[in-house]
Order: structure tokens, then C-alpha cells, then sequence
């Protein structure tokens, strides 16, 4: 059984540790832990979190952060032995988006694509617990929690992480899934490209008059996009509100009721009148992408290598991807007989995920151009693409795309 330590003077070893037990670090845990092809690894995974577990409190309410997990992540999830923990969801059937006060729209479902879903609405918060009861039951996996990392030295091609508790982790490759402000990149040393979106992204959950019928729905206004998530009740959503920080900087300091009617205006009243459910929370944009994600005996994933506009809800997905397939690179190695933990080897990895995260940067970027500002002559431009995109495809297919991962 893998169970948290916070034993002092011990000594671990493994052939994997893993900064980070996030979504992305236990999605990998789980992958490496249960190669059937070459002898399983051992893993150590590493946070600086006291529990893992959800607290009655948070299995009773409704988290703001949530993800839009795809049908690719859902099979990642499904294949490491988690899905099945994850306790609370919604699938999300159809799609709408289009401009506020436009007259463009696309709207596509599940249907029409021959899927069950076009993926599932889940709070970050259910999928880690719900990773967390498939990693703590496997004997290949040991979690320690509670322990920031206090020293880190590369010694004989192992790393050597000293804990704050005194304990030490000793692995063959270290991984850094500690998120955008990683501790692991920062102390190796790798510099990373970065532009601020000029973007701030408020969170939240409301309760709306009108049910969401199973429909995730993105208006784009002239001040950023707006998402309504459906959640497993009927009557509640997230929202995600991507607004230019000026503008975010005035409706965060709206009273709720003020805020809630600029909502409702905001996505066209399709939900009706709204209230919130939880306080509004908000983060500032920025795209952080790292020029090296590998070197000997180290790579990193998820954020920690790259962060991105939530314009589609891609981050989780485009993070659960790179753990898959850094699994997928290491256990090639092992079955080549070749050391999973060289640079040489990690490289391969590094390249394929490096141009997935181009080509998802990218296509954020120009949507987030293409539907900014209230210019007229671009509004008009913007319209017509979306009306014939619901005929024709090209902005129709990005959306898909996104959805099926």
C-alpha cells in the first residue's frame, strides 16, 4: 500500500520521483507504476500538501476549479485505474458559442461526432482525490506529503532531494509536475519564454434560474471570453470569465447582485437570472512556456513546461497528455534496453510534446486576437466566420477538437 510518510531520517529510492502530485504528477505515477511490458517502476511522489484526501466540507460544495476533461484524458484516466474513483461529474453533451450582441453562433453535439459526450465537466479537486485512492493502494508508489523540498543535488545520475522534515529521496529521474511556478525548473535553471495575456480570469460557481441541459456554452465579449460549465446539479455552473484586467479589476469589485446581472448580460440571459454559489476568486494570464524540458536525468510536465489561455479548457488536457506520453518514452526506453533517464532518450519525449504545445499555444493566441476588441470591421469578420463555421467547419473543428482531446 502506498500511504503518506512524514517519518523523519528516512531514505527512499526509486527509479522515478515526481515533484508534484497534482492531477498531471499522480496521472503519471499511476502510468509508470503499471507498465505490463517492462518491469514496473518504482515511484516516489512528492508535495508539500499535508492531505490529498476531500474534506466533508469540499465533498458537500461545489469547487470553482474545474476541468473540461476529454475524451483523450478520460482514457488516460481509465487506463491507470482512476476514472473509476472520481465520484462527482457531468458529461456535457452539446456545445454553443458565439458573440455577444453577434449575430455568429456554432453549435455542435455529442451526436453529431458519435460520441457518449463531448467530455465531462469535473471539479480539480474530485479528480485528485479520485487519482489519489488508485495511488495510495499501489505497492509501486510512494506518496509523501507534507514536505516541501529543502535541498536538491544531482549525484552519480541520481537525484538527491533533501525534505524539510529530513527525509531523502534518491531516483534515477526526476520530474517536475510542480505547476507554473515550479521549484524544480527554477533550481535547475531553465528559462522558460512568457508573455502576459493582459488577461484576468474570475472564477466561480453560480445557481441559475434555467437548467443547463447538459450544454457548455462560451460567449466571447469584447473584453474576453465567458464560460458557463454545467455542473452534476442542474441549476449550477462554473464560470470562467477571461476579461481584460481593467475590466476584471471593475466587476471584481461589483457587489454579488451588481456582478451576477452583468453575468446574465454577459451570456445573453440564456440561464436566466443568476446568483452565486461561492466567492468570485481570480489569477492573472500568462502564456509560460520553457525553452528546455529535459536534460539529464530530469523533465518536466504540465505547467511546470507550459501554461495557456483557458480559452478552451486545455491546460488539464494538454498537461494529462504529456504525462501519457512521457510514460509511453520511458517505457520504449526500458523495452530498447536503453537508459530511460538520458538525456538522449528524455529528448524524444521532449520533441513530440514540445510541438503539441506550440500548435495548442498558437491556436489560442489567434482566437483570443481574432475575437478581442469591439473594432467594427473585425466584429463583422468575426460574425461571419462563426455563421459559416457552423456550416463549413474551420472554427466549428477547433472546438471539436478540443473536446475529443
Amino acid at each position: 500500500m502506498a500511504t503518506p510518510t512524514h517519518k523523519k531520517s528516512l531514505i527512499t529510492q526509486a527509479d522515478v520521483v515526481i515533484v508534484g502530485a497534482g492531477i498531471v504528477g499522480q496521472t503519471l505515477a499511476l502510468a509508470l507504476a503499471q507498465q505490463v511490458n517492462t518491469k514496473a517502476l518504482k515511484v516516489a511522489v512528492i508535495d508539500a500538501q499535508s492531505s490529498l484526501e476531500l474534506e466533508s466540507t469540499e465533498a458537500d460544495v461545489f469547487s470553482p476549479r474545474v476541468s473540461a476533461i476529454s475524451a483523450a484524458s478520460q482514457s488516460a484516466f481509465e487506463s491507470v485505474g482512476a476514472w473509476e474513483h472520481i465520484e462527482r461529474m457531468q458529461p456535457y453533451s452539446s456545445m454553443q458559442v458565439w458573440e455577444q450582441d453577434g449575430f455568429g453562433a456554432i453549435d455542435f453535439s455529442a451526436e453529431e461526432i458519435h460520441l457518449a459526450a463531448l467530455g465531462h465537466i469535473i471539479e480539480n479537486n474530485q479528480i485528485t482525490h479520485g487519482l489519489y485512492q488508485a495511488t495510495k493502494a499501489h505497492e509501486n508508489i510512494q506518496v509523501l506529503l507534507g514536505s516541501a523540498i529543502e535541498q536538491m543535488q544531482y549525484i552519480d545520475n541520481s537525484y538527491q532531494l533533501q525534505l524539510e522534515n529530513g527525509s531523502i529521496v534518491i531516483a534515477k529521474l526526476l520530474v517536475g509536475a510542480d505547476g507554473a511556478n515550479s521549484f524544480v525548473k527554477a533550481q535547475l535553471g531553465f528559462a522558460q519564454t512568457f508573455w502576459d495575456y493582459d488577461h484576468t480570469a474570475i472564477v466561480a460557481n453560480v445557481h441559475t434560474q434555467n437548467a443547463h441541459e447538459q450544454t457548455a456554452r462560451q460567449a466571447f465579449t469584447p473584453a474576453g471570453p465567458l464560460a458557463f460549465l454545467p455542473l452534476s446539479d442542474q441549476q449550477q455552473c462554473s464560470i470562467v470569465w477571461s476579461q481584460d484586467t481593467e475590466a476584471a479589476k471593475t466587476l471584481l469589485a461589483m457587489p454579488d447582485g451588481d456582478f451576477c446581472k452583468a453575468l446574465g448580460v454577459a451570456i445573453d440571459m440564456q440561464l436566466g437570472p443568476c446568483e452565486l454559489t461561492t466567492q468570485r476568486f481570480s489569477y492573472p494570464l500568462r502564456m509560460r512556456y520553457a525553452k528546455q524540458w529535459v536534460d539529464e536525468s530530469v523533465a518536466l510536465i504540465g505547467d511546470a513546461a507550459h501554461t495557456i489561455h483557458p480559452l478552451a479548457g486545455q491546460g488539464a488536457n494538454l498537461g494529462i497528455g504529456d504525462a501519457m506520453a512521457l510514460a509511453q518514452n520511458i517505457e520504449q526506453s526500458l523495452a530498447d534496453n536503453k537508459p530511460f533517464n538520458s538525456k538522449q532518450s528524455l529528448r524524444k519525449y521532449e520533441r513530440h510534446r514540445k510541438a503539441e504545445a506550440q500548435k495548442v499555444i498558437a491556436s489560442m493566441e489567434g482566437f483570443k486576437q481574432l475575437f478581442s476588441g469591439n473594432d467594427p470591421i473585425k466584429k463583422f469578420v468575426r460574425n461571419i466566420g462563426l455563421s459559416a463555421a457552423n456550416k463549413i467547419n474551420p472554427v466549428k473543428q477547433f472546438f471539436i477538437q478540443q473536446a475529443e482531446g
